[in-house]
């Protein structure tokens, strides 16, 4: 039940930072999904403890599956990697996507005009500070 309920909050907390347009929100919710499929994998096995999967010092049908664990070691090596790359190249954008940048004539001007869905990123803290 604790694990179901882990898994549930996991998915529910990535589905709301996926849908954000901030890159970082959704590189985070991807590594939040990552995780519950981790999760999800290692409760399919048998919850109980089970013995080592190691010849000769017990039974075969008391061990317990190594495979499970194999997969979600891969995938947390796997995971780790795509993020790193994701949270360098967010890093080095120059802009988040999240305020639009041309006015309606077309101008690119420094003073940037909102659309009324977009969300405010990293220029918010700009122009907060009156740099605008």
């Amino acid at each position: 039940m604790i694990m179901a309920l882990t898994i549930s909050v996991l998915v529910a907390g990535a589905v709301y930072l996926i849908l954000q347009r901030g890159m970082v929100r959704i590189i985070i919710g991807m590594s939040l999904m990552s995780h519950a499929a981790n999760l999800m994998i290692l409760a399919t096995g048998v919850g109980a403890w089970r013995g080592e999967a190691f010849y000769g010092t017990r039974d075969l049908s008391q061990a317990a599956d190594p495979l499970p664990q194999a997969f979600v070691l891969t995938a947390i090596v796997i995971a780790m990697a795509t993020t790193t790359i994701l949270l360098a190249t967010a890093a080095l954008g120059r802009d988040d996507d999240t305020v639009d940048t041309v006015d309606k004539l077309g101008d690119t001007s420094p003073r940037r005009t909102r659309h009324p869905v977009s969300t405010l990123g990293r220029d918010a803290i700009i122009q907060r500070r009156g740099r605008s």
